[in-house]
């Protein structure tokens, strides 16, 4: 299993960072030269969003059909062809196509594949393997934002997209063929179904709980991913039109991954003898308090700072939770493509999020808007509780 979580956690660091947080230094430098907006620069990223979002069900077959090991090195080498493609580009709708496939090319490298395909590795291991994971991923924005700053700088966007590019053709594609090369060893008379039992914090749900359970929790994780889609594109705004001076609200922002890393390495040293739902209702419980300290801070320094780092940990437990609650509810049978399913609406609600609170806080302002967010996460607050309740009941056979 180490052997994955190295090769695919390097994988997850570099994928992320050259592809996903891309924008977050070369927005301005392509809307400079392509003369674009900057709302349009990042219009292609929510294309990218939505695109995964449509593809997301059929990449999670083909990770159970054809293996996480295969797609996921493919992955690799479209998202090298998406970044090439996308330091070539000079007309908008060029633009925004390229930014569509790489759409695709996400969703068949980032979280969603590699839990799927981490959990085939070592099936008994799977929840073990998703928090390391993410230990992984958290560093991505932190490291590709400082080399795409510099070599932007030296070399230009256009090149620098190109570098992105070959990093992923030299770095992930082997890597990732390498580390999902292994299948964890079991003996010949234990069948798959007792392996899939021990991979889970409980028996899997059957039949139509099932497809129960996988509606509730795509509709938790949808409300948390509105959340979410705001606070990663718009944390600094937030700040600001809270009454925080600029330079203050970036230093603040920047913390949020260092909380994230933290809520991860609690969930990992704390939360492994719990259920994972029992983590799932803290790390989801504790979002709307923490905006709750947002929206009465009136610009203070303390509240927002508490905010950014509950925020942040909540987040980043939350992302654990979002392999590893399927893999305890649903099993590791059919897991790639549960996946895929589940994370349809939480990719399209995170793709016009940011333009949907935008409208509000143009139409009503700041005040209606973190209230918006607060009853969102209120709202997946009960939601997670009313389905632990239904949850119990199922497995007790009520």
């Amino acid at each position: 299993m180490y052997r994955t979580v190295h090769a695919v956690g390097i994988t997850q660091v570099t994928a992320w960072g050259t592809a996903f947080y891309c924008l977050g230094v070369l927005a301005t430098p392509i809307a400079n030269e392509l003369g674009f907006m900057r709302s349009f620069v990042f219009l292609g990223f929510t294309v990218a969003m939505l695109m995964q979002g449509l593809v997301s069900a059929s990449i999670g077959r083909l990770v159970d059909q054809w293996g996480g090991r295969q797609v996921m090195s493919l992955g690799a080498v479209f998202i090298a062809i998406g970044l090439a493609a996308l330091a070539m580009v000079s007309h908008w709708i060029a633009y925004l196509a390229v930014w569509a496939f790489l759409g695709v090319a996400m969703r068949m490298s980032l979280y969603d594949a590699a839990f799927a395909s981490a959990v085939q590795v070592a099936p008994s291991r799977g929840r073990k393997a998703i928090s390391y994971l993410t230990l992984y991923g958290a560093f991505a924005s932190s490291v590709f934002w400082v080399i795409g700053h510099q070599l932007s700088e030296a070399v230009g966007w256009r090149n620098t997209l190109l570098i992105f590019a070959l990093i992923n053709l030299v770095v992930c594609l082997p890597l990732n063929w390498w580390g999902l090369s292994v299948r964890e060893t079991r003996p010949d008379n234990a069948p798959a179904a007792t392996m899939a039992a021990r991979a889970v914090d409980g028996a899997p749900l059957k039949g139509r709980a099932r497809t129960i359970g996988m509606i509730l929790f795509a509709l938790i994780m949808s409300l948390n991913g509105f959340v979410f889609g705001v606070v990663s594109v718009q944390l600094v705004p937030l700040f600001e039109t809270a009454g925080m001076a600029t330079a203050t609200a970036v230093w603040i922002a920047s913390l949020k991954g260092f909380a994230q890393f933290g809520g991860r390495v609690i969930e990992i040293v704390f939360g492994r003898n719990l259920h994972s739902f029992t983590v799932a209702r803290f790390a989801i419980g504790a979002l709307p308090f923490s905006l709750l300290l947002l929206l009465y801070s009136e610009g203070a320094f303390a509240p927002i700072l508490a905010f950014t780092l509950l925020m942040g940990a909540s987040q980043g437990v939350i992302t654990i939770v979002r392999g590893a609650v399927p893999l305890a509810l649903f099993g590791a049978e059919g897991y790639g493509r549960v996946l895929g399913l589940i994370a349809t609406p939480i990719l399209v609600v995170s793709a016009l999020a940011p333009t949907v609170y935008a409208f509000i806080l143009d139409t009503w302002g700041s005040t209606v808007g973190v209230t918006v967010l607060f009853i969102s996460a209120l709202l997946a607050t009960i939601a997670i509780e009313l389905m632990g309740r239904w949850y119990r009941k199922n497995q007790n056979g009520g």
